[in-house]
C-alpha cells in the first residue's frame, strides 16, 4: 500500500480525541520528516510512522497489554508496510524489537525528546522560539520537571542514532520549532 501522511492523520484522529497526544505525535511528525529530509529518505512513510506511532495509546494505554499492540495489529490488518510496523514496535522498549533500520532508530530517538523539548518549550516565555541544547539539557538533569520522560531511553536513542548529543537536541528543537504554531510552542508560560 501507499502510505501517506494526510491518511495516517486521517486514522489517528478516528482514533484519538487527547489534543495533547496529537500534538504530541505532530511533534514527533515534525522531527521524523526533518530527519527524513536531511539523509534523503521517505518524507510520506517517516511522517505516517511519526503519526501513528501512539495510534492506540489513547485506547489502550496499558504497556503490559494494550499500547502498541492493538496500533500494531490495527496497521497489519490495513496493510501498512513491515518497516514502519517494525519501527513502532521497536520504539517501545519493554516490547524487546531490535531497532534496526534508520526508521525505526529515528523514531526512537525523536519520540521521548520530542515531548521533552515541547515540556520546555510550555515554561518558557518565547517557547520553542530561541531555545538551545543547554537549556534542555540543564531541565533533563532535573528529575522533577517532565518525569514521565526516560532520560536514559533520550540519551539512547542518540546514541543509536549515530548522532552527537548536543546536534541531536539542535536538530529536534530545530524541525519542531519549524511547525511551533501547529504545534502550540509560540509561547509557554508568561508568553502572550
Amino acid at each position: 500500500m501507499e502510505v501517506t501522511r494526510d491518511e495516517a492523520w486521517r486514522l489517528f484522529c478516528e482514533w484519538t480525541q487527547s489534543e495533547s497526544l496529537r500534538k504530541h505525535v505532530l511533534g514527533v511528525e515534525a522531527a521524523m520528516v526533518g530527519y527524513a529530509r536531511e539523509r534523503g529518505e521517505d518524507e510520506e512513510l517517516w511522517a505516517a510512522t511519526g503519526i501513528l506511532h501512539d495510534l492506540d495509546y489513547e485506547r489502550y494505554p496499558d504497556l503490559h497489554t494494550g499500547h502498541p499492540r492493538h496500533a500494531l495489529e490495527e496497521l497489519r490488518s490495513r496493510g501498512y508496510p513491515e518497516e514502519m510496523t517494525d519501527a513502532i514496535a521497536g520504539h517501545a522498549v519493554f516490547m524487546g524489537v531490535p531497532r534496526e533500520t534508520p526508521l525505526a532508530k529515528t523514531l526512537f530517538a525523536v519520540d521521548e525528546l520530542s515531548g521533552f523539548i515541547a515540556a520546555c518549550a510550555l515554561v518558557r516565555p518565547t517557547g520553542i522560539h530561541g531555545m538551545t541544547p543547554k537549556s534542555v539539557k540543564k531541565k533533563l538533569k532535573t528529575p522533577a520537571f517532565a518525569a514521565g520522560v526516560n532520560r536514559d531511553e533520550v540519551r539512547q536513542g542518540a546514541e543509536e542514532l549515530g548522532v552527537d548529543f548536543d546536534e541531536h537536541l539542535r536538530k529536534v528543537i530545530a524541525f519542531m520549532e519549524e511547525r511551533s504554531s501547529e504545534l502550540g510552542l509560540d509561547s509557554g508560560a508568561g508568553g502572550a
